[in-house]
């Protein structure tokens, strides 16, 4: 495994992490704008878990068009 593709996994398994670990979010404080803790950790997981996504997909993809532009030349 490439240290593109070690990168990309870790990505990808960072929100799962953040989500499985509910006892590091169970609470009600600190609360954001009158929301507690547990409801804003979740939503914000959100727009992480799809820019690392992206992340993830944008390493990988660049990873295999350069292995096949090596093979070509």
């Amino acid at each position: 495994m490439t240290p593109t593709r070690v990168v990309a996994a870790l990505c990808l398994i960072a929100p799962f992490v953040g989500m499985l670990w509910v006892g590091s979010y169970a609470k009600v404080e600190p609360t954001l704008i009158g929301i507690p803790f547990f409801y804003w950790y979740q939503m914000l997981w959100v727009p992480i878990s799809a820019a690392l996504t992206s992340v993830a997909y944008i390493l990988v993809r660049r990873e295999k068009r350069a292995h096949k532009g090596g093979e070509s030349a």
